[in-house]
């Protein structure tokens, strides 16, 4: 399936005299996708009206075929949505297995079915006996895997999941990882993942949209928008470390000094092609002792889609 299963057009959202979104229009297709952002770009503003909870402003949303913005689409994003909040949500006084029952039922499953299925995503989350002690008790960690069962219980095809790592220790994160990973790919399930932490959206999406000031600043593959970024090389040298830097201002080379016998340079061109560097070094009278790529990183096009956006206002 190509078909987008998020799609928006010009859509804006503001609040007052501030503009959360501002003629957001997008299409994303199936599959793990991160939404990215800092703070204030829009992503909270943006997983509301995907979810219905507000109307916006102008413009349109499809969620999964579904239009938000109407009584009769909400209905329907109740199956076709499954959301693991960031905040806690946990009614007192429920065991684990009775709040996921609870959610499925809400979701449209009947009661049994609800309690099945209840049992089955506990499993796949990893939660075994906790299941009927109350929830309130429960640590960060069984609470971040509660949640995303209960997006899971009535097995939607969409997922919309906010800082699911959120407060994990290093064991909590890494299995929540493989769980978000399994559901993108082994399960081909469709969902967004809203996060603060890179190397999470790196480890378990395909496809990433970087928000800024309510609008996309960049959108598209990982492999495509890191892949463009300029080539780097860790450029090893021994001599004058003054003159090898101005030789490389002078040959226009972008370096950055990382200790005393080493630069990062940015290269021109997509290939790793260091022969001005090599030249600016003869020049200098230094003796090169390493050449090495450096691998580009999402961090990397992400401030660069930042940096770009702000540059086109």
């Amino acid at each position: 399936m190509t078909k987008a299963v998020l799609e928006f057009d010009a859509l804006t959202k503001t609040y007052g005299d501030v503009r959360a979104l501002e003629g957001l229009t997008l299409a994303l297709p199936p599959g793990p996708t991160g939404l990215l952002g800092p703070n204030g770009a829009g992503k909270t503003t943006l997983l509301k009206l995907c979810l219905g909870l507000i109307a916006p402003t102008s413009g349109s949303a499809r969620i999964a075929g579904h239009d938000p913005a109407t009584a009769a689409g909400r209905g329907r994003l109740r199956r076709a949505i499954g959301y693991m909040p960031e905040g806690d949500c946990l009614v007192p006084g429920l065991t684990g297995v009775e709040t996921v029952g609870m959610l499925g039922r809400l979701s449209g499953l009947v009661p049994r079915d609800a309690m099945t299925r209840a049992h089955e995503v506990l499993d796949y989350v990893g939660i075994d006996e906790a299941r009927y002690r109350e929830v309130v008790g429960w640590s960060t960690g069984m609470k971040q895997r509660l949640k995303l069962a209960q997006a899971l219980v009535h097995d939607p095809p969409l997922l919309l999941l906010d800082e699911p790592t959120d407060g994990l220790d290093p064991t909590g994160r890494r299995h929540m990882l493989e769980l978000v990973h399994d559901l993108g790919h082994a399960q081909r399930k469709s969902l967004l993942l809203c996060s603060h932490l890179l190397p999470d959206v790196e480890a378990t999406c395909d496809a990433i949209v970087v928000l800024s000031r309510g609008r996309a600043a960049a959108s598209g593959r990982i492999v495509d928008l890191v892949g463009g970024s300029r080539p780097r090389v860790r450029f090893e040298a021994i001599g004058d470390a003054a003159r090898l830097e101005a030789e490389f201002a002078a040959a226009g080379i972008v370096h950055e000094r990382l200790d005393n016998g080493s630069w990062s340079l940015t290269l021109d061109g997509a290939e790793l092609d260091a022969d001005a560097a090599l030249a600016a070094a003869g020049r200098a009278g230094a003796r090169v002792v390493a050449i090495e790529p450096e691998r580009a990183t999402l961090q990397q096009a992400f401030l660069r889609a930042l940096d770009e956006a702000e540059a086109a206002r």
